[in-house]
């Protein structure tokens, strides 16, 4: 252990110690989903969870549920068109407390729309997603992490296996390798105290670039595990003319396409598949997307050739995202955005 890491570690358990106190047990029964918990193998779980989408990461639904784009209906038009899981985008932190308490009107929204989904027959993956701050604070991202999974796992012990946890989206920057390593450690044993065998997606850090999987480290004794990676490759093509990704806020008219294009994204893809072999991991690939400023024949283009390429090699995947930008379902008509739904989810028997 390098001398910088000892001394960030040590800030960070030193703060959660402190404030332990002041994390909160998980309050009230757990809800009712109407179908008892039972421990279901990782890879079988992933293969079931199929073809999914990112939703309500950015939905008004979340403090103010009378302004919400997003109702449990989109759950069941989700469900309709193929797919078969959700991946709930949860930006927590702004609703825990000075002490550590979830707003308890957010956890009802949350309670309404993971029964909504499992009503519908879809697996549910329980994201927290405050990875902005996660990279840049280790020490409030660890507290407000606690105090999250100090909640929501006990909240939701009794739920059926179809609702998954994930501790953390795309840890980076601050959160190194080596600090995420022993973060997703500590959350994992706080998890498991509440729901020993419920399946956990855990990926690795730099943004869960697949680049990073040699550096995830994973308990051995743990099988109730799959393994997290987004894709965004090329990124010249996936985020031009985004911005918040200054190098490519002003390119446009990147194509993708051809047999190079191809080639590469098959390479990628298999030494993900080599290193889930090696390892005996389960992989979702639970994050990818072409930003709406591609040209849409490429757009969908991509989508179809990545999720292919993932069904081929047994990996579950979901696609970012339903709104509000690399949209896949557009609120002003309202409908699905058909070339990118057919290229995700090809028509036909």
């Amino acid at each position: 252990m390098n001398r910088v890491f000892a001394v960030l570690r040590a800030a960070a358990v030193a703060a959660v110690l402190a404030g332990c106190q002041s994390v909160p047990a998980s309050e009230g029964p757990s809800p009712s989903f109407g179908e008892a918990f039972t421990p279901l193998d990782a890879a079988a779980q992933n293969a079931a969870m199929g073809r999914g989408v990112n939703v309500l990461g950015y939905d008004p639904v979340w403090k103010d549920p009378a302004k919400a784009r997003f109702t449990a209906d989109h759950f069941r038009l989700i469900r309709q068109a193929g797919f078969s899981n959700v991946r709930i985008v949860l930006q927590s932190f702004d609703f825990i407390d000075g002490n550590g308490r979830l707003d308890p009107a957010w956890l009802a929204t949350l309670d309404r729309m993971v029964k909504a989904a499992l009503d519908q027959g879809l697996s549910v993956v329980l994201d927290e997603h405050d990875y902005e701050l996660c990279g840049k604070d280790i020490v409030t991202c660890r507290t407000k992490l606690k105090a999250f999974w100090s909640q929501v796992a006990p909240h939701f012990k009794e739920a059926p296996n179809r609702v998954l946890f994930e501790i953390l989206n795309e840890p980076h920057e601050a959160l190194t390798d080596e600090l995420w390593n022993a973060e997703l450690k500590d959350m994992l044993a706080l998890i498991r105290a509440s729901n020993p065998s419920r399946t956990i997606v855990i990926g690795p850090g730099h943004w869960n670039g697949l680049e990073d999987l040699p550096q995830l480290q994973l308990p051995a004794d743990d099988p109730h595990i799959i393994v997290s990676v987004h894709y965004y490759h090329p990124m010249a093509f996936t985020h031009q003319g985004a911005a918040w990704v200054p190098a490519y806020t002003d390119k446009l008219g990147v194509s993708w396409g051809s047999p190079a294009d191809v080639a590469l994204l098959n390479t990628e893809l298999d030494a993900v598949q080599a290193w889930s072999r090696m390892h005996n991991r389960p992989i979702t690939l639970n994050e990818f997307g072409a930003y709406d400023k591609a040209a849409m024949a490429d757009r969908a283009r991509w989508d179809g050739a990545v999720a292919r390429a993932a069904e081929a090699r047994g990996f579950s995947w979901a696609y970012w995202q339903f709104d509000p930008d690399f949209v896949l379902w557009d609120f002003s008509k309202p409908g699905w955005v058909t070339p990118i739904l057919e290229a995700l989810i090809p028509p036909g028997p």
